[in-house]
């Protein structure tokens, strides 16, 4: 495999470990000092690439308490279904179609919010975010009608949708590419976290002071991050200057132009950082915490405007296999989150007669699972891709990462059978609760690994090849929580989980044919990818 990366230039394939140390190129330091920084960061110290530890860190908090906050307003309402539909008239399909389309709504929106955040700067558009979605948490306790129900569900994935796209490119901002997956798995861990321990307070709530002041606590928790992010959220934007091109010396290698070396993933085999990247001049100053605080950047505003193009781009990617299947991959996983959701009510709440408090409560298994799946995914996949770089002569390839889909091909099954056959047979309520926390680890391994896969095979344009991604997973997520309750009410509970457990078996087992061709997808793709690329380089847009 490492002879025939170094043969041809294949998107994301990256000389990752410099095994001989005779690189050319920056490296990390101390124990990690034969690890190649990709990308290469700039000689600009505001560059996020640049960006001290405590900056760094700073930086990922605000990106946590946004998805925190977010995502507890979008999930609070799953184990008080029962009773909105009581005082409410709605029946629980009308209020789990009303999700289905705030999800769609998450992802489409993806295409208004992404391109202005890379236009005109990141952190107005997170603020703008979650203060749109404090007021629709306000405004949701006073819907009475499906038509209103379904209208607030719209408004809120729509001014939520950053939470699914913009996060990830936040990540990637800031980070190099041997750190993502531990920052990607945060990530993970707070989306796919605050979703099942919003239901564990929203039953208590439910309890103590009504359903409608579940909607409210997360108008107070939004209003809360909303100070928190206008005091702390720095832009991460950051206009990196193209590289100067390279020389071929002999078919198969590469010689650097100097004074900088090629654009690996735009001429030569690998991508590895340059010795000497582009240095402005006069050197930038430091920026102030008054600077930090503004809403807009200057060098965001000068730039030239090119929203179009990246509203369209993202419809174009969906021609590429390895972004669509990222797609699939993740919304195939999520759908059973999604299952899982629509029918906990039902299922604890009529089965096993679970009072709402109790339903949330249940809900920390999910979020057990989560913290254990983030770990893996995280920790041990950045551990993985390293080990699998040191054994293939230190050339990383995207698709090492999705081995780590293999405990998913066990855990998918066994959690559907268990929570719904489980629930069919009347088993001890242990065996739904651990099903839920199985779940819910296999949810956050498909979050994380969709997205990571996509984000190392086109690192260059990933800014708006995640939003495709996007598009894909709520797509399916929609279609989902559309039927899922007419699904189960039809073939029983017994009957629907075992159709999905077999699904979900298919489904995660497609990764096989991944690993087999996708390196060759993804050289077909190049010309393309280079096409792309030097369209965003042009305007900008590369982050």
């Amino acid at each position: 495999m490492a002879d025939d990366a170094a043969s041809d230039p294949v998107p994301g394939t990256v000389h990752l470990v410099d095994l001989l140390g005779t690189m050319r190129a920056q490296h990390a330091g101390g124990e990690q000092r034969d690890i190649v920084l990709v990308p290469a960061p700039s000689a600009d110290p505001d560059d996020p690439l640049n960006w001290s530890p405590g900056r760094k860190a700073l930086s990922t908090a605000c990106m946590c308490v946004y998805t925190l906050m977010v995502g507890i307003a979008s999930a609070a309402i799953y184990s008080v279904l029962e009773p909105i539909s009581e005082e409410t008239g709605l029946t629980l399909d009308d209020l789990n179609q009303g999700t289905g389309y705030m999800f769609l709504f998450f992802g489409w929106g993806c295409l208004v919010w992404q391109p202005i955040a890379l236009q005109y700067g990141k952190r107005p558009v997170y603020l703008l975010s979650i203060l749109a979605t404090m007021a629709t948490q306000v405004w949701a306790p006073y819907t009475k009608t499906n038509g209103e129900w379904i209208a607030s569900k719209i408004v809120q994935g729509f001014v939520g949708a950053p939470i699914e796209s913009l996060c990830e490119i936040s990540v990637t901002d800031i980070y190099f590419t041997h750190e993502r997956g531990r920052y990607l798995g945060l990530y993970a861990l707070l989306l796919a976290g605050s979703n099942f321990f919003a239901p564990v307070i929203a039953g208590f709530i439910n309890d103590a002071m009504g359903w409608e002041w579940v909607l409210y606590w997360c108008a107070i928790f939004c209003g809360i991050g909303f100070v928190f992010l206008f005091l702390f959220m720095e832009e991460t934007n950051f206009v990196r200057q193209p590289t100067i091109g390279t020389t071929s010396s002999s078919p198969g290698t590469t010689t650097p132009v100097q004074p900088f070396p090629s654009d690996p993933e735009k001429g030569s085999p690998l991508e590895a950082a340059p010795t000497n990247p582009s240095i402005p001049s006069p050197t930038p100053k430091r920026k102030t915490y008054l600077d930090k605080l503004k809403l807009f950047q200057t060098s965001d505003l000068r730039k030239p405007n090119h929203l179009l193009g990246m509203t369209t781009r993202p419809l174009i990617f969906l021609t590429f296999p390895v972004i669509l299947y990222a797609g699939f991959s993740y919304g195939s996983n999520l759908v059973w989150f999604n299952v899982l959701n629509a029918t906990s009510s039902l299922i604890l709440g009529g089965t096993y007669s679970f009072r709402p408090s109790m339903v949330g409560l249940s809900y920390l298994s999910p979020l057990l699972g989560v913290a254990l799946s983030s770990a893996y995914t995280g920790l041990f996949g950045d551990w993985w891709i390293l080990r699998c770089a040191r054994r293939n002569a230190g050339i990383a390839e995207p698709e090492h990462r999705l081995y780590l889909f293999l405990p998913s091909l066990f855990l998918i099954p066994a959690g559907l059978i268990l929570w719904g056959v489980g629930a069919a047979q009347h088993v001890h309520w242990s065996g739904p609760i651990v099903a839920m926390g199985i779940i819910a680890a296999t949810n956050t391994i498909g979050l994380q690994v969709s997205i990571a896969y996509c984000v190392d095979a086109y690192r260059k344009m990933s800014g708006e090849a995640v939003v495709t991604v996007i598009l894909v997973r709520n797509t399916m997520s929609f279609a989902i929580g559309y039927g899922i309750t007419p699904w189960v009410r039809g073939m029983g509970l017994r009957g629907a989980f075992v159709s999905a457990a077999c699904v979900g078996l298919v489904q995660v087992a497609t990764v096989g044919g991944m690993v087999r061709w996708g390196k060759g997808l993804r050289r077909r793709s190049m010309h393309r990818y280079s096409k792309y690329v030097e369209e965003m380089e042009s305007s900008g847009m590369v982050h």
